[in-house]
């Protein structure tokens, strides 16, 4: 058990100068208006895919997934299959709206769609919020563990992850951030399937003996998992294929920082290549992990565990004590490299919704090209400051508990957004008043469920389903309602919605 020695910690200094200098490579001078935000139409569609993957697959998933599979069994697996579920929606009905609306931001959409600032303004508020603490806790969590296995300071690393990050999102505006997500997510893919790799090489048996695992211990799915259950509130998995599905689809139609990959093009062959390449990347890696968990289940009954053996830090030590040195840095950097990446996503989606859906749209003036570029650049800046510091204080304790409960919350929030989305495309009478409407019912019902109904009653898998339900249930008859008092018998633009005809 060698740990982590000087070179890899000279490996790591090395990659994480080549990503600094990747990004700074990519970026462009002159750039102007939305070339910050939307890239400049050089970007090939397959480096998009991979950055959409790479913004998806967080470190705490890089962390978590294996440790699922070696503490319990593959039950959550299942929801990368949701993809089956959220990709061919996304393509065949949402993708050919942004297409033809070259819309620029996700919540561009919804102004187009109702006539209404306010929303546009409101779902912007929304991800931004959730944004700015998802950064923050994706800086902290694989920061802590690096910290734990390299004996560098935690704090040291947040601020150089933050720091390279607020460089190339600075400069380069998106073209620097999806180029180095496309370094970061292949670094990711590469390691990540060498360590599976070394790990079955080195246990007796090879995959014969994980698949073993499967069959004699149960490590696939336990005789307690059901596969379906006719009660939609309980666990099964059925609804936690059809729930993540659901959920997967609110990232691709209602996130900032997934949508915003879409508006780099208004090629719709080249949007549903870049869909299916990130479906079957992300389903590959899930079981490139989940056949990893079960292999350090295997290897660690044939030999000792390593020191700091926690459930979600064991492929992290497994990584340090058992590689190759100078691969195990490799594989840590691949860690930094997917919370660098999904920082650096992070803070450009968060510029381009801050200035393109709330200071453009308040904005008394218009602003210029030059002027939403300077102010995205701005707004990166404080917000990767901001986030560096709100990391900071969670790594050095106190804030902890309340945090997670405020990011849990908003992102619940967040993901109402897509019962307006959906209101808004698949029919035709939703109007402003009835979005809201839905908005506020579905943020009720979910917050009620989520904190004051036991989590054994309710599966979280069917909370994606609810919010679509209630948003349905309640948006449809209040617009309805709405239009009958106004008499209003207005159609919305019909390149908004899928009646395009």
């Amino acid at each position: 058990m060698q740990g982590f020695t000087m070179i890899d910690l000279v490996i790591l200094i090395v990659y994480l100068a080549g990503v600094l200098f990747a990004g700074l490579h990519f970026a462009k001078k002159d750039m102007k208006g939305k070339e910050y935000f939307k890239g400049d139409g050089t970007i090939p569609w397959w480096v998009t895919s991979v950055s959409i993957f790479a913004t998806l697959l967080s470190p705490i998933s890089f962390l978590s997934l294996a440790g699922n599979s070696y503490a319990g069994t593959w039950i959550m697996w299942f929801a990368q299959l949701g993809m089956l579920l959220a990709i061919p929606i996304t393509i065949r009905f949402f993708l050919p709206i942004y297409s033809k609306l070259d819309i620029d931001t996700a919540y561009h959409y919804l102004e187009l769609r109702f006539g209404s600032k306010g929303l546009r303004v409101l779902g912007a508020v929304m991800f931004i919020i959730y944004q700015v603490g998802r950064m923050s806790i994706i800086m902290y969590l694989p920061c802590m563990v690096l910290g734990s296995l390299t004996g560098i300071s935690v704090d040291l690393l947040i601020l150089i992850m933050g720091v390279i990050a607020i460089i190339y999102s600075y400069t380069g505006g998106l073209k620097s951030v999806l180029w180095t997500d496309f370094i970061q997510g292949s670094v990711l893919l590469i390691g990540v399937t060498f360590a599976l790799i070394f790990l079955l090489v080195h246990i007796d048996g090879g995959i014969g003996a994980v698949f073993g695992a499967f069959t004699q211990q149960g490590k696939f799915l336990a005789p307690d998992q059901p596969i379906f259950n006719p009660n939609i509130f309980k666990d099964s998995v059925f609804i936690l294929i059809v729930g993540a599905g659901f959920n997967t689809m609110g990232s691709y139609v209602s996130s900032q920082d997934i949508v915003q990959r879409f508006t780099t093009t208004t090629d719709t062959k080249k949007l549903n290549k870049m869909m299916l390449t990130n479906g079957a990347l992300s389903i590959f890696i899930a079981t490139v992990f989940y056949l990893i968990g079960t292999g350090l289940y295997v290897f660690y009954q044939q030999n000792d565990l390593p020191p700091a053996a926690a459930q979600d830090q064991i492929f992290a030590s497994y990584i340090a004590f058992e590689l190759p040195v100078g691969i195990t840095g490799i594989l840590l950097a691949a860690i930094y490299a997917a919370s660098q990446s999904t920082l650096s996503t992070g803070l450009n989606s968060v510029a381009s919704s801050w200035t393109l859906d709330i200071q453009a749209r308040l904005s008394k003036k218009e602003l210029s090209f030059e002027k939403q570029t300077k102010i995205g650049q701005y707004v990166s800046l404080a917000v990767g400051v901001f986030s560096i510091g709100v990391s900071m204080a969670l790594a050095n304790g106190g804030v902890k508990s309340a945090y997670e409960w405020f990011n849990g919350f908003m992102g619940l929030v967040l993901g109402i957004l897509i019962g307006i989305f959906i209101l808004g495309a698949f029919t035709k009478t939703a109007n402003t008043f009835g979005a809201v409407a839905a908005f506020l019912a579905a943020t009720t019902v979910m917050v009620g469920i989520k904190y004051f109904i036991p989590a054994d009653e309710i599966s979280i898998w069917s909370y994606s389903i609810i919010s679509i339900v209630v948003s349905l249930a309640v948006g449809i008859p209040a617009s309805i309602f709405w239009r009958r008092i106004k008499q209003d018998t207005k159609a919305p633009d019909p390149n908004t919605t899928i009646y395009r005809e």
